[in-house]
């Protein structure tokens, strides 16, 4: 299924990607991986409990997903533009949340075993590479310059 999907993946973007220039692809994913980087560095080495941070970031995430639909039918230049500024606030903050998540449940590994804990490896995986790649997207709206 996560072979299935990372192709899936991969294809969409293509499409997306073939509408930006290649050297505004190249700064756009520059940013993101520093922003990422960052952001992972927060989340990894925080004392601060990012739990109750990360379910308001999930209802925000809910919110954008919304707005993105109304957005589809009504076509506004204006509302694209705050919800792509929300959509890297709240990925920026999923990345630390996420990133925290992931540390407690890897220090935790001796709950899980076998197939258990490589489950969630893979999981976590995921929730990362999701993170990245929407971060990714919705920096792209500001950054990139289509051809």
């Amino acid at each position: 299924m996560f072979l299935f999907y990372s192709i899936l993946m991969g294809m969409s973007l293509s499409f997306i990607l073939l509408a930006y220039t290649s050297a505004s692809v190249f700064s756009t994913f520059i940013v993101t991986s520093g922003t990422f980087g960052l952001m992972a560095l927060v989340g990894y080495t925080t004392s601060t409990d990012l739990t109750k941070f990360g379910s308001i970031l999930m209802m925000a995430l809910v919110g954008i997903i919304l707005a993105s639909v109304v957005n589809f039918f009504m076509k506004s230049g204006t509302m694209e533009y705050i919800i792509s500024i929300l959509g890297v606030l709240i990925f920026t903050g999923l990345t630390a949340y996420d990133v925290q998540k992931l540390k407690r449940i890897g220090m935790a590994t001796g709950e899980y075993q076998g197939e258990s804990r490589d489950k969630l490896a893979i999981m976590g995986a995921l929730t990362l590479y999701l993170d990245f790649i929407n971060l990714f997207l919705f920096l792209l709206r500001f950054l990139g310059n289509r051809k």
